[in-house]
């Protein structure tokens, strides 16, 4: 039994649960909002079922808008106040370290964790994003980017080392630098986004993406999502090692013999259905 939280909304399905941010009418991301999404996780990563975690947001037509900004400037001018009276380097806001660790979180749980874009979402929503595995996003007058350069700040949710990774650090330059804000489509178009859906009947389609993902073979959707992360910063030589391990452990599973059988069993009748017969000279 999931436990009730004020910033989020927790449906659990089994395989898959979908988790609903909620902070009306602002649809920030607060504090508050990151410790329950700590506690969530805590939960999620006891819970032996589960196979895909998803995110979305309670907005029509909003994700998350950003992080609370005035909880940002607060922190700000509170670290700026200290390194004036002790004269000591600046310190990053706790909340983004908070913010950061929760990232890496929804990349080192052995779910697939989806961000079900329902909507607007810039800067840290966009990040919160980034942070998942997979993104599918509302079709629609909806915007997505990191816009924080636009107010003298840059992205500080690991936007800049995410995007770049994801898009590539020319596209990801180009869209900081002028706090460019993509379309659903343009998202798509630049590797940002995974799939777009139909905006009427959004949750329908997050859950029907979700149980389609959690309907594959277990142990080889936590060795792929292990590998792909793990293999980003070595070389190819190592990111091969990784992959054979990982190529072993699903080989020896129950899974692979399974579906390995039915395979063969489907090409057979394949072939005894679909045999030619070749006419003329």
């Amino acid at each position: 039994m999931v436990k009730e939280y004020e910033h989020l909304k927790v449906e659990d399905h089994g395989h898959v649960v979908i988790c609903v941010l909620s902070n009306p009418p602002s649809h920030t991301f607060t504090s508050k909002s990151l410790m329950e999404v700590h506690d969530l996780l805590d939960q999620m990563e006891k819970k032996k079922d589960l196979r895909v975690l998803a995110f979305t947001g309670e907005g029509e037509d909003v994700f998350i808008k950003h992080y609370e900004v005035g909880e940002l400037a607060e922190s700000a001018e509170k670290n700026i106040s200290e390194a004036k009276e002790i004269d000591s380097k600046h310190k990053p806001p706790k909340e983004l370290h908070h913010f950061h660790k929760m990232l890496l979180r929804l990349r080192d749980i052995e779910a697939i964790v989806v961000a079900g874009i329902n909507g607007n979402t810039a800067g840290g929503g966009c990040e919160f994003s980034l942070g998942c595995d997979l993104r599918i996003m509302s079709e629609g007058p909806y915007a997505i980017g990191l816009p924080e350069t636009s107010v003298g700040i840059l992205p500080g949710g690991g936007g800049t080392q995410r995007l770049a990774r994801l898009i590539g650090s020319s596209r990801a330059l180009d869209l900081i630098l002028h706090a460019r804000l993509l379309s659903p489509q343009e998202a798509f178009e630049f590797g940002l986004i995974n799939k777009l859906v139909p905006h009427e009947n959004f949750h329908q389609e997050l859950m029907d993406y979700c149980s389609d993902l959690a309907s594959r073979a277990p142990i080889a959707l936590r060795q792929v999502k292990k590998i792909i992360h793990q293999g980003l910063d070595k070389t190819l030589e190592e990111g091969l090692l990784i992959e054979q391990e990982a190529f072993d452990v699903t080989m020896r599973s129950n899974d692979a013999a399974k579906a390995m059988r039915s395979m063969l069993d489907m090409e057979k009748d394949i072939e005894e259905r679909t045999e030619i017969k070749w006419e003329g000279n």
